[in-house]
């Protein structure tokens, strides 16, 4: 709660201090209706980067098309409470349409100055548009110092690898048993939501660069997601053999071998090679002597071939990182 309270006192302080210098700067340069420069830079202050210039660009053609309709509006209706609602109308229904419902109250109160000097000269859209660009420039300025929070991500990550390696383990012990009645899925439940936070975190570092961008954290957590799909497919599957054939044994030390050697930097290729000598060792033994032996086997198979995709997304995503971008890896 303190750390939210810290976050929350930065914030303020930073919104204040980027206001009060928007003020002062219109000020300085003689601009009326100064105050407005500030409520310009506290919109336009944004959680991450990315979100705050993307605003302040879709502000900015938004601004543009609304001096437009208002010249058009005045100019034919006059400087009256009637021309502002018709542009009102027109504003909103193209910023609706265009996706920049943001600036709709923003603009319009930039146009609303137009209808109190009842004045469209040069001066006045000269003081209008400056009061935009001040205002803007400081919002996008105090976001500036926004960094990635790599030490954030690589702690929330970690707690997804432990999920993970910890399910795998209950995997191995289950799978040798042959009453599951304690076997819980509760697990998924605390893996799904350290996934979504990682995935939060990843996302805000993501939008907080600019210049040099890897999808690094993105496609980690998109890997694990996809290999927690997979582990929720092998437990629906465990939880069914009752049985215990020969071959149970073997399918559990592979589990045991995939928790040993799980780390990030780990490009499974050695557990591929493993596994694909087991699919073919199943081949050349005997066929099950009975139905029980043959349900149990088969569901055996198909949690091997689920732990072929598990291991191939990890695959995948090393390969991509430590040939193409091994300076991403992290830990």
């Amino acid at each position: 709660m303190k750390r939210i309270k810290g976050l929350h006192i930065i914030k303020a302080f930073k919104i204040a201090l980027a206001a009060v210098l928007s003020i002062l700067t219109a000020n300085l340069l003689g601009l009326r209706y100064a105050v407005t420069a500030g409520i310009i830079t506290v919109l336009s202050i944004q959680n991450t980067k990315r979100e705050t210039l993307r605003t302040a660009r879709n502000r900015g053609l938004a601004f543009l098309c609304a001096l437009v309709l208002a010249f058009l509006c005045y100019s034919v209706l006059g400087f009256c409470v009637s021309a502002f609602i018709v542009y009102l109308f027109f504003f909103s229904l193209l910023c609706l349409s265009a996706g920049w419902g943001e600036a709709i109250a923003m603009d319009s109160v930039l146009i609303s100055h137009f209808l109190t000097e009842k004045n469209f000269g040069a001066g006045m859209l000269m003081n209008e548009l400056l009061l935009f660009a001040i205002g803007t420039f400081f919002g996008i300025l105090i976001n500036l110092h926004l960094r990635k929070k790599e030490e954030e991500f690589d702690r929330l990550s970690r707690q997804v690898d432990d999920e993970i390696k910890g399910i795998v383990h209950r995997m191995s012990e289950n799978l040798r048993r042959e009453d599951k009645t304690g076997y819980r899925s509760d697990c998924f439940a605390r893996l799904e939501d350290k996934i979504g936070a990682a995935k939060e975190c990843a996302l805000r570092n993501w939008n907080n660069t600019i210049w040099s961008q890897s999808s690094y954290e993105l496609d980690y957590i998109r890997m694990r997601e996809n290999q927690s799909r997979v582990l929720r497919n092998i437990y629906d599957s465990i939880v069914r053999i009752s049985a215990l054939p020969a071959q149970t044994s073997q399918v559990a030390a592979f589990f045991e071998e995939i928790e040993t050697q799980y780390h990030r930097e780990n490009d499974v290729e050695e557990l591929l090679v493993t596994l694909k000598k087991m699919f073919a060792d199943m081949k050349l033994e005997q066929l099950p002597q009975n139905r029980e032996e043959f349900e149990a086997r088969a569901l055996l198979f198909y949690t091997l071939m689920q732990l072929d995709e598990f291991l191939t997304l990890k695959n995948r995503f090393a390969v991509k990182y430590m040939v193409g971008d091994s300076a991403a890896l992290r830990g």
